[in-house]
């Protein structure tokens, strides 16, 4: 049966106002379909008036929804995505295959195209893939155009996409916009969906007799035939995709930033009262005055970056072992700080400005204790008491404090206080032990 012409339709001319709403047709529309349908019911034999609706309106579809001709100003955007084919790598040690996904990124003007090969689509691979991209242009877009990947945008809209914290950071980082595709609008993503075909078709076709035995070896292969498609002389232009780039496009480009972007997770916590927060099994310090707040917290390979209402607070190098807690001095309360600050040496530094016997004194109370910590505030008192008081006095009471075992605050106030250090030591007496075997003084004449 022939297609109807949509101008064959009664009423053609109103389908095709230029600004006719799809619910104004339908309203206007909808008691006629029902009477072809009712007509269609009572006279089964005729199907064809259902397939001539049927076929006006697909016709009207396609005369209402036309494809608009994309063109792309040089250095403006490049469009991102994962290939929906795979390619396969085999672990040289278990013989375990093993498939990686292929990320594909095509920019708008010149079609240079690149690609590589990432374990996942995880964000850690797909912000990873961005950086590299970044640094194969030697250069950065205006606008990253990528699928509503799960990685990159938290919740797809039209108007408001809501995008990866982490990816929104790394974009901030190179200066360039993130404009996700329309949900479920393929034409928007044409660019990169054609270079997706590419890729599959001839980078893959290149690579499906080859076996890989690691991420490196498969990325060196895709990279030797992504840069056969760049070199490629396309016959629409008369001049391969390297050749545009280098002629339009890199000079349009903005330029790196200094540094490679370092990718970082993104937590929330809330401050212990012990001003800490606990981070991938560590704990990090925080200003005191933070207790029970929530933070965010960033944390990179290297660094650990904690910010309260959008403000950094704190940062610390990350730790991967020894000591759980991460503190900085700074941020403890002043009665905290300075007992942070008491060491044996600090304690026995601080006597020996006063003398050797002082110096005896905390060195002796320090090892009375099981654990030096234990004698910390004893030394601590004891020292107090000798501020002001002369170093010659003070001593003397250290070294009676020694001689006499009085190792604790108390013992050695008490000397302080009852000049016990002025007295003078009894001699012991001799005791006459009378034995008949003792000798006399004639026996040694």
């Amino acid at each position: 049966m022939r297609t109807p012409r949509l101008a064959e339709t009664p009423d053609a001319p109103d389908l095709l106002l230029k600004h006719a709403s799809i619910l104004a047709l339908d309203a206007k529309y909808e008691d006629a379909a029902e009477q072809l349908l009712a007509l269609n019911r009572r006279m089964p034999g005729r199907p064809a008036i259902l397939r001539r609706l049927v076929a006006v309106f697909e016709q009207l579809e396609r005369r209402l929804s036309p494809v608009m001709r994309q063109h792309h100003a040089a250095g403006d955007k490049v469009f991102v995505d994962y290939s929906g084919k795979k390619v396969p790598i085999v672990d040289p040690a278990t013989g375990v295959v093993r498939e990686a996904e292929i990320f594909v990124a095509v920019l708008g003007a010149s079609s240079l195209t690149y690609a590589e090969a990432t374990w996942t689509q995880a964000l850690p691979d797909w912000i990873g893939t961005h950086v590299r991209l970044f640094r194969f242009l030697g250069g950065v877009p205006r606008l990253v155009v990528p699928d509503n990947l799960k990685s990159g945008v938290h919740r797809a809209s039209f108007y408001d996409p809501e995008l990866n914290r982490s990816y929104a950071m790394m974009a901030s980082h190179y200066g360039v916009g993130i404009l996700p595709a329309r949900p479920r609008r393929p034409r928007d993503k044409a660019k990169v969906e054609a270079g997706v075909r590419l890729a599959q078709t001839y980078i893959l076709g290149r690579l499906r007799r080859q076996t890989f035995f690691s991420l490196a070896e498969c990325n060196a292969a895709i990279a030797t035939a992504a840069e056969r498609i760049n070199g490629h002389v396309m016959r629409r232009l008369g001049v391969s995709r390297r050749e545009l780039f280098e002629s339009i496009e890199r000079p349009a480009l903005r330029s790196l930033p200094t540094d490679d972007y370092e990718y970082a997770e993104w937590r929330f916590a809330r401050v212990n009262l012990d001003y800490h927060v606990e981070a991938a099994g560590f704990l990090y310090s925080v200003p005191h005055a933070l207790i029970r707040e929530q933070v965010d917290v960033r944390l990179s390979s290297r660094t650990v970056e904690i910010f309260h209402r959008g403000q950094r607070v704190a940062a610390h190098e990350r730790r991967h072992g020894g000591r759980r807690h991460g503190t900085d001095p700074a941020h403890m309360p002043s009665s905290h700080r300075r007992y942070a600050e008491w060491t044996p040496e600090r304690f026995r530094r601080w006597a020996r400005s006063i003398g050797p016997s002082t110096e005896g004194l905390v060195i002796a109370v320090l090892a009375h204790r099981p654990h030096p910590e234990q004698g910390f505030r004893s030394c601590l008192g004891i020292l107090r008491l000798f501020r002001g008081l002369d170093p010659a006095r003070a001593e003397a009471v250290s070294a009676r404090a020694v001689a006499i075992g009085a190792l604790t605050y108390k013992s050695v106030a008490s000397i302080l206080a009852n000049n016990l250090d002025r007295a003078q030591r009894q001699p012991e007496s001799a005791v006459v032990i009378d034995h008949p075997n003792v000798r006399g003084p004639r026996y040694f004449h």
